[in-house]
């Protein structure tokens, strides 16, 4: 079906040859759907666009879901287990024939059931897979999800009293974490964070009460509370997942799960630490399917990514990517390395820890308790024959240093640092006693880049700012006098928030000859700043400012990130 989709596009002039092919091949190595491939790669603008491409071969409807409000008492025709596992979700109903929006309008054993379910004649219209997913969270009571499963946990009265300080023996708890509910209860909580699209899953126990956040687009939010009683089966029981000591709750600890969800492997990272009302637990949801390592996907101005571009393809050297944990610095890295990993190039990298696996890169996962350390990784490599060395930060002199000549004898290098902008970074450098003249000689490009979250196009709507407010973000005078400013009010497809996603802003400083005897003479990031803006360098205020003028973000978000 895949090839046969791609032939129906070159033939109707949507693709080239060329993107079929260059698809058909990312999709071997993926195995994501091509029409999803097709999209990653800019081949095709958006699964929109997809989707109505499809329903016209078919002769049938596309549907954007966004533009509708569908009724709750005509979605619950089709069952909650049909829906999610189908991606399928009813419409509205003409006489006897109920309207349904579906991703893949060929399955017809989906059609067929419910058909039979709901005893109507069935009309299918295609819509993207995300936004059916999306109306399917909104309007659905996870029957199996964390109210419902807190209800089953109610068989007695569980208000919070004085809390025993007797701790539960370690016989105790491996009963307790068998406990079906219980079971169902943890499962539910990691497969609802997935769903949503978060980044981390956080449980915390205080002194009388445990609370559950999740972070979504950067920020933590806070989920339905959980019974205090059972706070200590729920570490357990994520110990156990992660194959932990559930007895020793005196020590951090760190462990993976690895779930299935749906049909693609997730797998987490889990974080315990001992607190003084009991354990913390972070797990961090590592999901292929979130991960966007497409450059031109992540939110580069175009003159910037043309100077990224460049700079990734150069036979040796280093390229620096600085900026906060968060700030989307790994994401940037694999995206490079994606553009750059072809069969003639020996691609190494090291990691703490590897997050994501990609074929035709070397990855090495770093464990300073044994000896393999960036620096230890880095000399390794060396003997490696490499083209292309990626370590994943810059910790102490003896990496910069053996990075530094790596860079100096022919190899292309990529790392990242904590600064606050690229100018700094140099400073940071030099801090490490790598002399001015080597970090002029090896340093092509360094980019600092953060994440502003985007706002809600279901709920967007325009907003009256101050000229004083927008002036002093560093507006022109004639630039506020035609700016028009949104916001979201917060709707169901956004979790009230107002926002859905993020995008990088990147601040892309190559290292010119000028800039290059600056470094040599020792001048301040300051001076070096100057010049590179001069050369036409887009600050992160900038960069976040183009986002606002183009109604991609808010001014909060612009104060919040680059302030």
């Amino acid at each position: 079906m895949s090839r046969e989709l791609g032939e129906i596009l070159v033939k109707t002039g949507k693709i080239t040859e060329e993107q079929l092919a260059q698809a058909l091949d990312l999709q071997k190595k993926s195995n994501e759907k091509l029409g999803d491939v097709l999209v990653q790669t800019g081949a095709l603008s958006s699964e929109e666009e997809l989707s109505v491409f499809i329903g016209r071969q078919l002769n049938i409807g596309a549907l954007r879901l966004s533009d509708i409000e569908l009724n709750p008492e005509m979605v619950k025709m089709i069952p909650r287990d049909i829906a999610r596992k189908f991606n399928v979700i009813a419409i509205s109903k003409l006489g006897k024939t109920l309207i349904v929006a579906i991703s893949d309008p060929n399955n017809i054993y989906v059609l067929d059931a419910i058909k039979f379910i709901t005893g109507c004649a069935v009309q299918p219209v295609i819509s993207p897979e995300k936004a059916i997913q999306k109306a399917i969270d909104a309007h659905y009571q996870d029957t199996s999800g964390i109210e419902q499963i807190l209800k089953g946990l109610k068989d007695e009265d569980l208000e919070v009293i004085e809390q025993s300080e007797e701790v539960p023996t370690e016989q105790d708890l491996r009963s307790q974490v068998q406990d079906k509910p219980l079971v169902k209860l943890v499962d539910s909580i990691i497969g609802d964070a997935i769903r949503r699209g978060c980044s981390d899953i956080h449980i915390e126990t205080y002194e009388k009460r445990i609370r559950v956040r999740y972070r979504l687009d950067g920020n933590l939010q806070e989920m339905s509370p959980i019974p205090f009683k059972y706070r200590a089966a729920i570490v357990s029981r994520v110990k156990i997942m992660a194959d932990l000591d559930i007895s020793e709750r005196r020590l951090p600890q760190d462990g993976r799960i690895k779930v299935k969800f749906g049909d693609r492997a997730v797998d987490l990272r889990v974080s315990v630490l001992p607190t003084i009302f009991g354990e913390k637990v972070v797990m961090r949801i590592l999901d292929p399917q979130s991960v966007n390592v497409d450059l031109t996907k992540l939110g580069f101005s175009k003159q910037s990514l043309k100077v990224f571009d460049k700079a990734i393809h150069l036979p040796y050297g280093m390229i620096l990517v600085t900026g906060p944990t968060g700030s989307g610095k790994t994401t940037t890295l694999y995206s490079a390395l994606k553009q750059i990993n072809t069969k003639d190039i020996n691609l190494l990298t090291a990691e703490d820890p590897v997050e994501f696996n990609f074929y035709g890169i070397n990855q090495v996962a770093v464990k300073s308790e044994i000896g393999l350390t960036f620096a230890a990784s880095l000399r390794s490599f060396l003997r490696q024959d490499p083209d292309v060395i990626m370590v994943g930060e810059i910790r102490d002199a003896e990496t910069a240093e053996i990075a530094v000549r790596a860079a100096l004898t022919g190899h292309l290098v990529f790392s990242t640092l904590h600064t606050n902008d690229a100018p700094s970074t140099i400073d940071r450098l030099v801090d490490m006693d790598i002399p001015n003249y080597l970090v002029a000689s090896c340093v092509r490009l360094v980019m600092a880049q953060r994440m502003v979250r985007k706002i809600c196009p279901n709920c967007k709507s325009q907003v009256q700012i101050p000229a004083e407010t927008l002036q002093m973000l560093g507006l022109t005078d004639d630039e506020v006098k035609d700016l028009k400013v949104y916001e979201g009010k917060g709707c169901a497809e956004c979790n009230n928030t107002g926002y859905s996603g993020r995008t990088g802003i990147f601040e892309v400083m190559p290292v010119s000859p000028d800039i290059a005897r600056m470094i040599l003479s020792n001048a301040s990031s300051v001076d070096i700043r100057e010049q590179a803006t001069s050369e036409g360098m887009l600050t992160l205020r900038s960069a976040a400012l183009e986002k606002l003028k183009k109604g991609i973000t808010t001014v909060g978000e612009v104060l919040a990130v680059t302030s």
